[in-house]
Order: structure tokens, then sequence, then C-alpha cells
């Protein structure tokens, strides 16, 4: 077994297939999936170990993080996966010793957001992230098995679009429930309980603990991590599905139907109703009265607090549907006549045009030909996002506002 593990690493790493490892590993985690679903948490364990010592899953995790959008983002180290050489190495090297295991300190990255505000990164060395990937691998048939259904962020084959389809269903309807409780947990990865994280989450303690204490390097200097789970680290987004994981079923648990009958014959049927949808750390629970909605907001903030959380006083809020309320990017409002709509926000075409404005502002003496270059993903990326909701009179628009830009 040694030899073979030797040989291959000498193998290019064009010659792997990479089909047919995706293949296994999809068979083994839904493997997984059974174990969990029959209760036998002794066996999960033993598929769980199989999977991350196996060769296949290694080359897989190294595969994911040398290729997606950050393998030119390198950690402290300087490091990158990208030679082949390189690749099939740090395969090699993933077959690590646990106890011995130290996490080095992740690269502190600040982007900004939406709001004017800085949102901190933490960017880990290129084989930390190859070994969250593939502990990620064993970890996230449990997560979909624990998971709310109704949570589509971070998730396989859920995107978006999937969330706003999903409140337009819930409030498209004449007798549909018109109240929203608009939510949004205040720094939600940064705020974790670690304690929660080690007594919940099925993953070795120690390894848990080496990516959650290792710290972050900010202008040379060293600063502890004594909560929360880095933005930037391959396995987070999982965790910090895991740690939400459970919202849903508090509001299922007040939905409720209450009959009259006489004479066995049901004369009245009166329900309470609530809908609830969540994408990573922001949520909203569609219901058909304020009141109610605000106690089950309590409830959810009880939730919230056992976990290190707690619910953004100035982004949570009551509001009726007629007036309208954003999610996602798109502005969800319902009409007198009982028309609903689903546009893009005010924000989100003001940044676009704001993007589109720069664009030419740097090109303005450019060859047409780099302006247009320049400007497709952008247009192309924005039309994509947007292409399924009522955004006709806004392209339009937004067509008007770049000719007369140029």
């Amino acid at each position: 077994m040694i030899k073979a593990q030797k040989a291959i690493t000498h193998i290019s790493w064009q010659v792997v297939d990479h089909n047919v490892i995706a293949l296994s590993i999809k068979k083994l985690q839904n493997r997984i999936v059974k174990a969990k679903m029959d209760g036998r948490i002794r066996m999960v364990k033993k598929l769980q170990s199989l999977l991350v010592k196996s060769l296949n899953a290694r080359i897989l995790a190294v595969k994911r993080v040398s290729e997606n959008k950050g393998k030119n983002t390198a950690g402290i180290d300087g490091e990158l996966l990208n030679t082949d050489n390189k690749k099939m190495k740090c395969v090699k090297a993933l077959k690590v010793d646990l106890s011995s295991y130290r996490a080095q300190p992740l690269k502190r990255v600040e982007i900004p957001k939406k709001n004017g505000k800085m949102r901190p990164l933490g960017i880990p060395t290129m084989f930390d992230r190859a070994l969250q990937a593939l502990f990620k691998l064993a970890l996230e048939p449990i997560a979909e098995v624990t998971a709310d259904k109704n949570s589509y962020g971070f998730r396989a084959k859920r995107s978006t679009q999937d969330a706003m389809k999903q409140i337009w269903l819930r409030t498209c309807k004449k007798n549909s429930r018109e109240w929203v409780l608009e939510a949004d947990i205040k720094g939600c990865f940064d705020n974790i309980s670690h304690q929660w994280l080690y007594d919940n989450i099925p993953l070795d303690k120690r390894l848990l603990k080496q990516w959650l204490k290792s710290g972050f390097i900010k202008n040379d200097t060293l600063f502890p991590t004594n909560s929360g789970t880095p933005q930037g680290g391959i396995i987070s987004p999982v965790l910090a599905n895991m740690v939400l994981d459970g919202i849903e079923a508090i509001v299922q648990k007040h939905n409720k139907v209450t009959t009259k009958t006489i004479d066995k014959v049901v004369i009245h049927r009166q329900g309470v109703c609530f809908n609830f949808i969540r994408y990573a750390d922001d949520f909203v629970v569609i219901g058909e009265n304020p009141k109610l909605l605000r106690l089950l907001q309590i409830e959810i903030e009880v939730f919230l607090n056992e976990r290190g959380l707690e619910l953004s006083k100035e982004k949570t809020h009551i509001t009726h549907i007629r007036k309208g309320f954003d999610f996602l990017g798109f502005n969800f409002k319902k009409f007198p006549n009982g028309k609903m709509l689903v546009q893009p926000t005010k924000e989100g075409i003001k940044s676009f045009k704001s993007k589109v404005k720069e664009i030419f502002k740097l090109h303005r003496s450019s060859n047409i030909s780099v302006l247009i270059k320049k400007l497709n993903p952008l247009i192309r990326g924005w039309g994509n996002y947007y292409r399924f909701v009522n955004s006709k009179s806004i392209f339009d628009t937004l067509d008007n506002y770049i000719c007369l830009n140029q």
C-alpha cells in the first residue's frame, strides 16, 4: 500500500482520472448519508475515517483548492499549488498525523462590503485549505442530512434563485400570508461559539481546535481568535450552516391547524402557518400576524444566543409585503391588485451603474475592444442573476444608461 502511494505521487497530475475519483467519493458519501439516516453512528465514523484516509479523497481535495477562484491567493507562507508536482506532493502530505498537526495562522485580508464597511477574510495556507477540503468531504454528508429543508446557502445544487423562488411561491397567492420577519445575524462567522462547535460538530476536536484557534496575522502581528470561524476557510460555510440548522424546526413547531366539527362534519378550519427561507446568515419568516412573528423572533434569539450569536437590531424588522422588502439583491413587493413582483433592488441598480461608470472612466481613452472586454463580464453576470425576475424595464433603462455613457 505504501509503495502504491509513492508510485502515484510520481505520476503526472494530468494522468489522474478525476471523474472516476469524484464518482468513487460520491458513492462513499452516499454510504455515510445512509448510515446517518439509519442511526448507525459507529458506521458513520468508520466511513468518515475511511474517506479521509483514502487516496482518492486526498486527490479530490487538492484538486478543489488548486482549481477554485482562490487558487492564486496564497496564505502566510506564500505557497501556491500551481504545478503538477506540487499538487502530488500535497496529496502525499495530506496523510498527516493529527496529533502532531499544527495549523498555520491565517493571512488577514479585508474586502469592501456594500454598506461601505470592510469584511475581514482569513486566508489559510494552501496545505491547510487542502486539509480542510479533505475533512469537508466527510462532514458534508452529515450536514446535508441534518440541514434545514429551506436552507439554500453554501449547499450543492442550490442557489439564491432557489431561495427567491421559494419566497415568491409563499407570497404570490391571494390568500398568502403578508407579514415578513426580515432577519440578519450580526457578525455570524466572527461570533460563533467555539465551545458549541466542539460539543456538536462530528469532527476530530483536535483538528477543529487547530483551525479555530490558529489566529491571524495583520501588519506582522499575530492576533488570537477566541470565537468565530474564519471567512475564507474552506470548511467554514459548512460549519456555519450546521450552527444555524434548527431554526426552521422552531418555526415549524408553531404551525398548527384547528378545526371545529359538528356531528363529525368540519364546519370551520383555522390555521397558523409560518414559512422559513434562509440563505447563509440571512433569513426571512413569513406569517400572518406581526405579533406572532415577534414572539417567534424571541425564540429564535434564544436559539442563537446558545451558539454565541444574536440578531442585528439595525437589519432585523417586521414588514408588510405591500411595503416590500429586499433579500439577496431582490426586491419583493405585492400590489393591491394581488400581483407579486420581484425586481432588482435599488441598491443593486445603483451599484451596477457605479461599476459601469468606473469602467468607462478608467478606459475612456482605450480601444473600444478593450472597453467591451471589461464591460461584457459585468453585464452578462448581472443579466444572468436577474433574468428570472421582472427585469425587462430595468434592463431597458440600464441599456440606455450604458449607451449614454459611451
